[in-house]
């Protein structure tokens, strides 16, 4: 029997509550003790598997500290909206992705730690040129 794909629109809710919830530090486990859920139901919402009710919805807003409508920003079907003029275009979505890994958030966070500006610009040339090499091989 095949396995049920999650919805694109459930899979983006769910990574944008795991993004907001890595970027505060927040454990699933936590998360799911201020919602009276396990870390397993957690789990299945932030991969799309479990679609998020809206009154939990509104629940998790407001323990991650971000209003509802966050959760649906640069939703995957926002382009086709934006090229009939209903919404603005939507963010790049590598952004979203790259926050919401643990390397990706990792790096975010220790690259704003970094106060002196040439050294930052020391950083992300270092980066590019690593992403080029490897581009190359």
């Amino acid at each position: 029997m095949p396995t049920k794909v999650p919805n694109p629109i459930d899979r983006h809710v769910g990574s944008r509550v795991r993004m907001r919830r890595m970027l505060i530090g927040m454990s699933q486990e936590r998360l799911g003790e201020q919602l009276g859920i396990t870390f397993q139901q957690i789990q299945k919402y932030e991969k799309g598997t479990n679609r998020i009710g809206a009154s939990r919805l509104q629940h998790i807003s407001t323990i991650l500290g971000v209003p509802p409508a966050f959760f649906f920003d640069g939703l995957p079907n926002a382009e086709e909206e934006s090229a009939n003029g209903f919404v603005e275009a939507p963010t790049t979505d590598f952004v979203v992705d790259f926050l919401a890994t643990s390397e990706g958030l990792q790096l975010n966070r220790a690259f704003v730690r970094i106060k002196n500006g040439k050294l930052r610009r020391k950083v992300v040339d270092l980066v590019n040129e690593i992403a080029a090499t490897e581009a190359a091989e």
